[in-house]
């Protein structure tokens, strides 16, 4: 499945890989989850296993024919870095974003070990950013791993953020999201929380993006902080990307 996303901070998905299994507490209420099993009880082809791993070798050209230059969330409905996703199809997923060079790919793990582990197998286009799962202080560790790659851009997804995340090493890091949980049964954030990652980030002039303030219902919470939105985005070479453009015109 690739569609238009309502995600704030991408505009497309691309899920060449689908289903997964938790690892952490941030995975407890995933919404990825949910969405899959409503979409095996309607028979859609792709989820016929539920949320169980399954590797979509058909929807691999999908950015492909998609002409408009757009950023486009990599897995929304998985993690492309599990152990179980053999290396030689993780590596067929970045030749498909090295040829799609006029869109931005943002992929997202919360197995970065694996991520690390693979790093020297990896080619990594300059059109890809490569971002990691930050849910609380316990996996900071994540940010180390991520800072290790070669990878052009990297960038933090600190949602939901269940706890207090102090002294932050965003040296190499270009872009963080912060958000709170939503949905049923979500937990909450606290203002104070928030405050101290974008002072952080300020410190250290580094992209923050605030996705929201979660809860039962987000779209009454919404995603206002000191009465504005923040929407900043990782300042990006797009040469490369350009002059492909022109050379392709």
């Amino acid at each position: 499945m690739g569609a238009k996303s309502s995600i704030e901070w991408t505009e497309s998905t691309w899920n060449p890989v689908t289903g997964c299994t938790k690892v952490s507490p941030g995975c407890k209420h995933c919404y990825a989850e949910r969405i899959a099993q409503r979409l095996q009880a309607m028979g859609q082809r792709n989820y016929r296993h539920g949320f169980n791993l399954t590797l979509q070798p058909h929807m691999l050209n999908l950015p492909l024919q998609w002409r408009k230059p757009q950023r486009i969330f990599v897995n929304s409905m998985s993690d492309l870095f599990q152990k179980e996703v053999p290396a030689a199809y993780i590596l067929r997923v970045f030749d498909v974003m090295r040829r799609a060079y006029w869109h931005h790919f943002q992929i997202l793990t919360k197995r970065s070990d694996n991520l690390r582990d693979l790093d020297h197998l990896i080619d990594w286009p300059a059109n890809v950013w490569m971002g990691v799962s930050v849910e609380n202080k316990d996996y900071t560790w994540r940010i180390d791993d991520l800072r290790q790659t070669h990878a052009r851009t990297k960038f933090l997804s600190i949602e939901p953020l269940l706890g207090p995340i102090d002294d932050v090493n965003l040296a190499s890091i270009d872009w963080v999201i912060v958000g709170g949980e939503s949905g049923p049964k979500a937990r909450p954030i606290q203002r104070n929380w928030v405050m101290d990652i974008r002072r952080q980030c300020r410190e250290s002039n580094v992209a923050f993006f605030f996705k929201q303030w979660g809860g039962v219902n987000k779209k009454k919470t919404g995603r206002e902080l000191d009465g504005r939105t923040y929407d900043e985005m990782p300042n990006v070479n797009n040469s490369l990307v350009q002059e492909s453009l022109f050379s392709s015109r």
